[in-house]
């Protein structure tokens, strides 16, 4: 009875085995063998650059500013407009020192006094000159001291003027009047008539009254990054791209390459400067954003493929061509220039061929025959 159960169980057994099987072939028999994406060489233009961002800047920027402090009294411009050499910008109204006001009026009364005294001297050894009771000499000193109290008088005169108003009389020289030391257009007038200003001294840098720059001389001032500073040189050609102009591209010089680098968010980069090509027509505003493409290299219609496709091993490159339907073979190349995008193919890969891509659909792995 027991060895019939047993024979009985171990049948049972058996043919739950098989039925698995059975059911496990069938249901594997439906699934389709991995299918490889491929891609093929093509003819393109390659073009190997860097991007430096920056900004458009005049060449010859100069901020005017007061030699004497006070309140701005008058201004003579608009920002904008276009300005000469000598030109009056600006007028400041001077609030004199009062310690500096006292002692300028005071030297006035005394050199008004000492001049009263020695022209009533001088008056009367004139007289006494003219009825010859006293040497030509004699009086000539007399009259040497009147004309130097006469002298004295004007200096503290013109001081006391100056303390006051900041300007000497009967002189178009003014230090309280602001004007142009350049050509150039009026970019910024950041004080208002009636704002306080301070002078310019070797202690102070002083207000800015205006700031006036050359806008035919523009400059392109950005950052390189240094992996890529040692690829540049100067009288490189670049080519500027400025957000605020939409399709139009404008040449500029590499002029400046800066010797020392800066730590710029977590980098280190280095200044470049480069003079823009502007034609008369063309005018660009100063602070406007702007990006170089400094190109190391370029070739065009050349033999090239998407770089992801490129697979390495060791010092050696190579990709997958496909043989025969899902069948591929590992081939070495030799590759030229590349933007990051596409690579240049010097040989190894011929137009038309498939190449294998790494993104795969399927989960069943097919065979690969190498060579």
């Amino acid at each position: 009875m027991i060895k019939r159960i047993f024979k009985l169980f171990l049948l049972t057994l058996l043919l739950a085995l098989f039925a698995g099987t059975i059911i496990y072939l069938y249901i594997n028999s439906g699934k389709k063998p991995k299918i490889y994406k491929t891609d093929s060489p093509f003819k393109t233009n390659i073009i190997q650059k860097t991007v430096a961002t920056g900004s458009i800047q005049p060449r010859k920027e100069v901020n005017l500013k007061s030699s004497v402090s006070g309140v701005v009294d008058k201004i003579y411009v608009v920002a904008g407009s276009f300005v000469h050499v000598g030109q009056l910008i600006a007028r400041i109204r001077i609030i004199p020192n009062m310690a500096d006001l006292n002692n300028a009026e005071t030297n006035l009364n005394k050199s008004r006094i000492s001049l009263e005294d020695a022209e009533r001297e001088q008056k009367r050894y004139e007289n006494l000159f003219r009825n010859d009771l006293i040497s030509e000499t004699e009086y000539q000193g007399y009259l040497l001291a009147y004309n130097k109290a006469k002298e004295d008088f004007l200096s503290a005169e013109n001081n006391l003027q100056i303390v006051k108003e900041g300007a000497m009389k009967h002189t178009s020289n003014s230090s309280n009047l602001i004007r142009s030391t350049v050509n150039g257009m009026l970019l910024d007038v950041p004080v208002r008539e009636g704002s306080f200003v301070i002078e310019s001294n070797t202690f102070n840098e002083g207000t800015t009254i205006s700031t006036v720059a050359d806008m035919n001389d523009m400059l392109f001032k950005g950052m390189v990054d240094e992996s890529e500073v040692g690829k540049i040189k100067e009288g490189m050609i670049l080519d500027l791209t400025i957000g605020a102009i939409e399709n139009k591209t404008f040449k500029a010089k590499l002029e400046f390459i800066s010797p020392k680098g800066v730590t710029e968010e977590g980098a280190i980069k280095f200044e470049i400067k480069a003079a823009l090509n502007l034609q008369k027509d063309e005018f660009i505003r100063a602070g406007y954003s702007a990006n170089a493409d400094i190109i190391f290299d370029r070739k065009d219609s050349v033999l090239a493929i998407k770089e992801s496709l490129l697979q390495f091993s060791g010092d050696s490159v190579y990709v997958e061509i496909e043989t025969k339907p899902a069948i591929f073979e590992k081939r070495l190349i030799k590759t030229g220039i590349s933007d990051g995008i596409n690579t240049e193919i010097l040989s190894g890969v011929k137009m038309g061929e498939k190449i294998k891509v790494a993104q795969v659909t399927g989960d069943i792995p097919v065979s690969i025959s190498k060579k």
